[in-house]
């Protein structure tokens, strides 16, 4: 699904975090949201996912207009989130975790069993509580959750937060999977190599709004733009 957002503000409590974010996710493409702390790249993923309500611009998917309607819709059309720090019921087990988010599949094409042959350990921890999970491991249920509903839109906010590289790599291996199914996503995230691995284009943002926009392999030929707008060498 095309993923459009034009002019986009949004903000908390009267307080503007994005200043009309423009930007563009084409159908089965990946595109990074890099950025510095305090840029809005969360406010971002929070207002396009419902979660967050703007104040002006248009958020349209695949032609419909998302901006302002309610997460439980805006989860109906397609679109999954996987929510920076995991946000699991540490009182409910793997098992239950996929349990509930099965119940709100649009698509059989993930199902419980298919989870657990792409994430082996969420197989032998299915009794677990969701407290008692690694952060690996409970990264690995928030993919699960967002990927039973059947998103034709994934967007995930940091999902390398915190993990081990061999969690790292998986969970890149599995996004690689999901663009080759033809799954639009869009990746926040710090892990330039994660993002690089994943993502055709590179969308930096900088006080609230898209401050540059460029095709992966340019992005990594122009250190001294990186280094600009990421302090990054």
């Amino acid at each position: 699904m095309d993923l459009r957002i034009s002019g986009l503000v949004s903000g908390y409590r009267g307080s503007r975090v994005l200043t009309g974010v423009d930007l563009t996710v084409h159908s089965g493409t990946a595109v990074a949201v890099l950025g510095r702390n305090g840029v809005g790249k969360s406010t971002l993923v929070l207002t396009v996912a419902g979660l967050v309500r703007p104040s002006a611009g248009s958020v349209l998917l695949d032609g419909r207009e998302l901006a302002g309607r309610r997460a439980d819709e805006i989860a109906r059309r397609g679109v999954g989130l996987v929510p920076q720090g995991r946000r699991l019921w540490a009182s409910l087990t793997v098992a239950e975790h996929l349990a509930l988010a099965a119940r709100r599949r649009r698509a059989p094409l993930w199902t419980v069993d298919r989870i657990y042959d792409v994430f082996p350990q969420l197989a032998e921890r299915r009794r677990h509580l969701g407290g008692q999970l690694s952060g690996g491991e409970q990264q690995m249920v928030a993919i699960a959750r967002a990927l039973l509903t059947g998103p034709s839109l994934l967007i995930l906010d940091e999902p390398s937060d915190g993990l081990a590289p061999a969690v790292v790599d998986r969970i890149g291996e599995v996004l690689l999977g999901l663009r080759a199914e033809g799954v639009t996503v869009l990746l926040v995230e710090q892990d330039l190599h994660l993002a690089f691995t994943i993502c055709e284009q590179v969308v930096v943002m900088a006080k609230g709004r898209v401050a540059h926009s460029v095709p992966t392999a340019d992005f990594r030929r122009d250190p001294d733009t990186a280094h600009r707008l990421l302090g990054v060498t």
